[in-house]
């Protein structure tokens, strides 16, 4: 199974190849930054953590230490944060789904 950097790495030969080694050269360096898989770690990890928070907070409401309106916000933030990461992840299954049917 080829990863994003083979899919880079044939984007950026293709493109040398049809425009020149200076074009090329430019394109490569736009895509230097993070990575798609740091980037999606890092949403992941903030989930994670949107979670915990709201665990937490619901925690200290149980014992009288919190507000209903704190609760609502960590619970709203969970939920927002969550429903992104599964947002995302149907939106890569449907993209890789379409690669897949792609004709070779």
């Amino acid at each position: 199974m080829a990863n994003i950097n083979d899919a880079l790495g044939a984007y950026a030969s293709t493109l040398r190849n049809t425009l020149g080694n200076d074009a090329a050269k430019n394109a490569s360096t736009a895509s230097e930054g993070p990575s798609f898989g740091a980037v999606l770690k890092a949403s992941i990890d903030s989930a994670v953590q949107a979670q915990e928070t709201s665990e937490q907070v619901s925690a200290k409401a149980v014992v009288g230490k919190a507000d209903m309106t704190e609760v609502l916000q960590a619970v709203n933030d969970a939920e927002l944060a969550l429903n992104t990461v599964l947002a995302v992840r149907d939106r890569v299954v449907q993209a890789y789904q379409e690669v897949m049917r792609t004709p070779i």
